[in-house]
C-alpha cells in the first residue's frame, strides 16, 4: 500500500505500461498468426489428398482411356492373353485381346447401391421414428445398441453370410415368388422394346413435373393422380422385365442389393436417430396438444424437421453402397461378358471388378492402368453423387445446408 500510495504522489516512478501492453499485443499476434497457419495446414491437407490421389489416378488410368478409347462404354472386360504377342492400340501396347468395357460394373454398381439405398432409407426412417415414438423409454437403450453393434459388423462376415446363407434362401424361396407373381402379371406394356419403355417412362415424368408446376386448384388434384397412375404403367412396363426369367444362382444382383441395404441401415438409422432426438419438444407437445395423435405428430411435425438431415443421411449410405467390395465380391458372381438379363443372375460392380482382377492383372502395365481408370470411374461417381446431394440439400435448406432439419 506504502509502495502504491508513493507511485501515485510521483515519489517513486513505476514502470512504463506502454512496452508491457506493446509486448504483450506483440505476443498475441504472433500466437495468432501460428494458430492461423497451423489450422490452414490441418485444414487443406484432405483436399491436398484428394487432389493427389485423382491425379494420381488420372495419370496412371491415362494409358488404358488411350487404347480403348470410348470403348471403355463396352459390355466386356477382359484382361487378354499374356502368352500371345501384345496388342498395340493409338500407340499403346496391351495383352492380347484386352478389352477394357465397364458399361456392365458401372451399372452394377449404380443398380444395387440405387436399390440398396431405397430399401434402406424407409426402413431406417421408420425404425428410428417406431423406436423414439412408440417403444418404451426402457426399451431404447437395448434397441439403440443393437443397431450401434450391427454397423461394426465387418464387411466379410455380411459376404460370407450373404453367399453362404442368405443367397441360397433367396434361391430356394424369394426368387422363385418374385418370378412367378410378376411372370404371371400380364404386363401393361408388353408390346413395347424395354427402351422405349425407359423412354416413355422418362416423358411421363417429365408431364408429371410440369402438371405440379402449372396447373393448380381442383384440376391439379385430378391431374395428379392421372400422372401418378401413368407413371406407375410405365414404370411397371419398364422394370417387369428385369423380374422374370431364369433363377439359376445363389447370389446376383438382387441378393447382393439386399445384403448391401442391410449394411447400410446401420449407418442410416444412426444418425437419423440424432436428428430425431434434436427435434423441439415443445413443437412436438404442441401438435399432442392440438389433438394430433403421434402418428400425425411424427408426419408434420418429426419428418418435415429432420428431412433435410435425412437427405444429408442418405448420402452417407450412399457413398457406402458406393465404395462397398468384399461383400459385393463374395455375392454379386463377377461375371464380366455383359449385362445381366435380369436381377437374379450374376453381375459385377466397379469395386468387385478391381478386387477380382487386381492379382491376375499385375503382369501388364496396361491392365492395371485400366483398372485405376475403373476406380477413377468409382472415385468419378462417388464425387458426383455427394456433389449433387450437397446441391440438393443447399436447394432445400438454404444456407443451412448441414445435416440438420429445417425447422416447422
Amino acid at each position: 500500500m506504502i509502495l502504491l500510495r508513493r507511485r501515485a504522489e510521483g515519489r517513486t516512478p513505476g514502470p512504463a505500461p506502454a512496452p508491457r501492453a506493446a509486448r504483450h499485443e506483440r505476443d498475441t499476434t504472433i500466437g495468432e498468426a501460428v494458430t492461423r497457419a497451423v489450422t490452414a495446414v490441418f485444414g487443406s491437407v484432405p483436399t491436398a489428398l484428394l487432389i493427389f490421389i485423382l491425379a494420381v489416378m488420372v495419370v496412371t488410368a491415362v494409358p488404358a482411356i488411350l487404347f480403348t478409347g470410348t470403348g471403355f462404354f463396352g459390355t466386356y472386360f477382359s484382361p487378354g492373353n499374356y502368352y500371345l504377342a501384345p496388342t498395340v492400340h493409338n500407340g499403346i501396347s496391351a495383352s492380347h485381346g484386352a478389352v477394357f468395357g465397364f458399361l456392365p460394373e458401372m451399372l452394377g454398381t449404380l443398380v444395387t447401391s440405387a436399390i440398396a439405398l431405397g430399401l434402406a432409407v424407409p426402413i431406417s426412417v421408420g425404425g428410428v421414428l417406431t423406436l423414439t415414438e412408440w417403444v418404451p423409454r426402457w426399451a431404447q437403450g437395448g434397441v439403440g445398441l443393437l443397431l450401434e453393434l450391427l454397423a461394426g459388423v465387418p464387411s466379410v462376415v455380411f459376404g460370407l453370410w450373404g453367399v453362404l446363407t442368405f443367397g441360397p434362401f433367396m434361391l430356394r424361396t424369394v426368387s422363385p415368388a418374385l418370378t412367378g407373381i410378376i411372370g404371371g402379371f400380364p404386363w401393361l406394356f408388353p408390346w413395347l422394346p424395354q427402351g422405349a419403355a425407359w423412354v416413355l417412362l422418362g416423358a411421363a415424368l417429365i408431364a408429371f413435373i410440369g402438371i405440379r408446376a402449372s396447373v393448380h386448384g381442383r384440376l391439379r388434384r385430378r391431374a395428379r393422380w392421372l400422372s401418378v397412375i401413368v407413371l406407375f404403367i410405365t414404370l411397371w412396363g419398364a422394370v417387369a422385365p428385369w423380374f422374370t426369367g431364369e433363377v439359376n444362382t445363389a447370389g446376383g444382383v438382387l441378393t447382393a442389393s439386399l445384403v448391401l441395404a442391410l449394411m447400410v441401415v446401420p449407418i442410416i438409422a444412426a444418425t437419423t436417430r440424432e436428428l430425431v432426438r434434436h427435434v423441439p419438444v415443445l413443437a412436438k407437445e404442441g401438435s399432442l396438444a392440438l389433438g394430433m395423435t403421434k402418428h400425425e405428430t411424427a408426419r408434420v411435425v418429426t419428418l418435415p424437421y429432420i428431412s433435410t438431415g435425412v437427405l444429408a443421411t442418405a448420402l452417407l449410405g450412399w457413398g457406402r453402397a458406393i465404395g462397398e467390395t468384399i461383400a459385393m465380391f463374395f455375392i454379386i458372381g463377377n461375371i464380366f461378358t455383359g449385362i445381366p438379363v435380369n436381377i437374379y443372375h450374376s453381375g459385377a460392380t466397379l469395386s468387385s471388378l478391381i478386387a477380382g482382377t487386381l492379382d491376375g492383372v499385375l503382369q501388364a502395365k496396361t491392365d492395371v492402368s485400366a483398372l485405376f481408370a475403373a476406380g477413377l470411374f468409382l472415385l468419378v461417381i462417388s464425387l458426383l453423387s455427394n456433389l449433387g446431394g450437397r446441391l440438393i440439400i443447399r436447394r432445400v435448406a438454404g444456407d443451412r445446408a448441414l445435416p440438420v432439419g429445417r425447422g416447422v
